[in-house]
């Protein structure tokens, strides 16, 4: 039985992620052609109606609106609009955190988090997996941190959320670890990397040198 159940957790641990992926891009593709579809059979004939006319428009109203945040005006219109959205309670923290999610996304991730490094758990002897996402402090205001202290942002397990440390310089431990690796390796708990039977990479940049 004991084996049965391993095969059966294998199998599921291999369908699962795509299952997962399949959904949300089902989901996202959906709601599109729900929302978009619905107001295009209101604005043409309905037997010019095309299904996934919708999901189609969705795209070509991103691609245009990222061409059109290149003009000035545009741009200081939606400026003006985030400035907006800033001053109205609980909406300014939902938006702001989903901007930031999508900024960071956006990026590369290697450039955004930095440095794979350890820190201590004070006196304890434990370590945690961390991310240099900043090492000068002198522009954020005084008490956040001296001229030795760098910010470390530690994920927690399964994504469910995280710590930004500021901690000194020289307790920092770089890790020969991708990002990436990183990261599946502090949202599995450890489980997995996603390295094995990869090379290991050159050692990391940023701060190595410094410590």
């Amino acid at each position: 039985m004991k084996k049965l159940s391993g095969i059966f957790l294998k199998g599921l641990a291999a369908v699962l992620p795509i299952a997962i992926t399949l959904y949300l891009l089902y989901w996202i593709g959906s709601s599109a052609e729900s929302l978009l579809g619905g107001l295009l059979k209101q604005v043409m004939p309905e037997r010019w109606y095309v299904p996934g006319m919708g999901l189609v428009a969705g795209v070509g109203l991103i691609f245009l609106l990222g061409i059109l945040l290149n003009a000035y005006v545009v741009q200081t219109l939606w400026d003006w609009g985030e400035r907006l959205l800033s001053r109205i309670p609980f909406v300014k923290t939902i938006y702001g955190a989903t901007q930031d999610l999508m900024v960071f996304f956006a990026n590369d991730q290697e450039q955004a988090l930095g440095q794979v490094v350890t820190v201590p758990l004070g006196d304890t002897g434990y370590r945690v997996v961390g991310f240099v996402t900043r090492q000068d402090l002198s522009t954020l205001p005084e008490g956040l941190g001296a001229d030795d202290t760098v910010a470390v942002y530690t994920p927690m397990s399964y994504q469910i959320g995280g710590y930004t440390l500021l901690v000194p310089r020289s307790a920092v431990v770089p890790v020969d670890m991708t990002v990436e690796e990183a990261l599946r390796f502090a949202l599995t708990a450890g489980v997995s990397t996603g390295r094995a039977g990869k090379p290991r990479p050159p050692p990391g940049k940023g701060i190595t040198g410094g410590l």
